[in-house]
């Protein structure tokens, strides 16, 4: 099973994992989140989530590092914590994406990446009035 860590800004990480908790009725394991927010810099930051990726490592396939935008202190950080083939990331974290890489964390950690990229964009639609039933 490959692990997953969240890298956001805010509380945004803690904020999906709820989400994804309350659709799957219970919090999936070897899923974590690193919150910008609840350190004082991005030093602080990394170390922090070295030291997740670390302990998500023991035992799994990998870890699938989700970012929330490309680019932004978040992300910058994720960019040091890679290892091709053991540590992969992907930007543009949203609800969607999360679900599907936790429905397909089984596979090779190179797929679940795309698996992951996929997701986020299959999630987002214009919501136009005249197709909802409302």
């Amino acid at each position: 099973m490959i692990g997953l860590l969240i890298i956001a800004h805010g509380s945004l990480g803690e904020s999906l994992i709820q989400c994804a908790t309350y659709v799957l009725g219970k919090r999936p394991e070897g899923l974590r989140a690193v919150d910008l927010m609840a350190y004082p810099d991005s030093d602080a930051m990394l170390e922090v989530a070295r030291r997740q990726i670390d302990e998500l490592l023991q035992g799994s396939d990998g870890v699938l590092v989700l970012a929330d935008v490309y680019g932004a202190t978040p992300c910058n950080t994720v960019c040091k914590l890679l290892r091709p083939g053991r540590v992969e990331a992907v930007a543009g974290v949203n609800v969607p994406m999360l679900l599907k890489v936790l429905n397909y964390r089984a596979e090779p950690l190179n797929l679940l990446a795309d698996r992951a990229a996929g997701g986020g964009q299959a999630g987002t639609f214009h919501i136009r009035f005249d197709h909802c039933d409302a």
